[in-house]
């Protein structure tokens, strides 16, 4: 796994949804209840930048048509059978960071 810092995000209690690039991806950075969570920043059902959205339920609510997925899992609420990527998170002295998996890592995970 390749660790990004994220520039211009400050780890605080305040509330927040910013979308950032990590490794050529376009990430959902959020700071919701004191935790900090990431998620694709795609929505899987219409393409909503989910950055634009809102936190509800510990719940990233899309702007187009509400779809919600789960900060922790990614997972798509009751009947939506759909999901969005979620990457590790780490505070350090220096700053914020994403963990991105790479494609063989992947590939390696799914025969473990």
């Amino acid at each position: 796994m390749k660790w990004y810092k994220v520039p211009d995000v400050e780890n605080s209690d305040k509330p927040f949804i910013k979308k950032v690039k990590a490794g050529g991806k376009n990430i959902c950075l959020i700071g919701y209840e004191g935790e900090l969570f990431a998620l694709s920043a795609k929505c899987p059902h219409a393409g909503g930048d989910l950055s634009a959205g809102w936190c509800k339920d510990k719940k990233l609510v899309c702007p187009v048509h509400r779809f919600s997925y789960n900060l922790n899992t990614g997972k798509g609420s009751e009947g939506q059978n759909d999901y969005v990527d979620v990457f590790p998170v780490e505070v350090k002295k220096d700053g914020v960071y994403i963990g991105i998996e790479g494609f063989w890592e992947r590939i390696k995970k799914g025969f473990s």
